[in-house]
């Protein structure tokens, strides 16, 4: 079940205090030289958040939720480039193939990470839906509707897909990683502003020295 928006937002006040608290400590020079290159490090290691991700991609296709030729690597890829606004085919570019667009875009729908664009069909969905359950098959429904059966077949993912609930809970993990990357990146920016990175990098020398 998912958290309601105050334990999520009670959740990301915590995690913003322990970041305050952990510049405090850094900017205090009190903090020992080996964990404060684990922390500086994390907090911009864009990689260890892919590396999570994919753990749960994973996890995902190891327990056949869905199938696709997206490793799960690439999976953890797509989902990165979409949190940062990336379309089907800059993220397909990204994997290497930018003939993977349409394979990209099925498995981006399957994980629910919609566009708008996804739901601007040219008909009431309503009408797709008693229409696919009328027994009829994909070629007469698609001449009703007017579209091309391969056009009919995508829509009819996406509302399957915003309607299945199997995946809720691996996608809440997801975009609870996502969150903490959102928030990590606008902590660590704050830094760069302000001369606090400059002061973190300097502090590390200087214990190192020291030790």
């Amino acid at each position: 079940m998912r958290e309601s928006k105050n334990k999520k937002k009670v959740r990301m006040n915590q995690r913003k205090q322990e970041l305050l608290d952990l510049f405090t400590n850094i900017t205090s020079k009190t903090t020992i030289v080996e964990p404060m290159r684990k922390i500086h490090g994390t907090l911009r290691d864009k990689e260890a958040i892919e590396r999570e991700v994919t753990l749960i991609m994973r996890e995902v296709l190891d327990q056949g939720y869905f199938k696709t030729k997206l490793a799960p690597r690439q999976l953890a890829q797509l989902v990165c480039s979409y949190y940062d606004g990336k379309n089907d085919t800059e993220i397909a570019r990204a994997l290497g193939d930018e003939k993977l667009s349409k394979t990209v875009a099925r498995a981006r729908v399957r994980l629910k990470l919609f566009r708008d664009l996804d739901f601007k069909m040219p008909f009431d969905p309503e009408q797709m839906e008693v229409l696919l359950d009328s027994g009829k098959t994909m070629k007469e429904i698609s001449e009703e509707l007017g579209i091309s059966p391969s056009t009919l077949r995508e829509y009819r993912h996406v509302i399957e897909s915003q309607r299945d609930p199997t995946l809720d809970p691996f996608l809440e993990r997801i975009r609870d990683v996502m969150e903490d990357r959102d928030l990590t990146e606008s902590m660590t920016g704050g830094l760069v502003n302000d001369g606090l990175s400059e002061a973190i990098d300097i502090t590390e020398a200087e214990l190192a020295d020291l030790s």
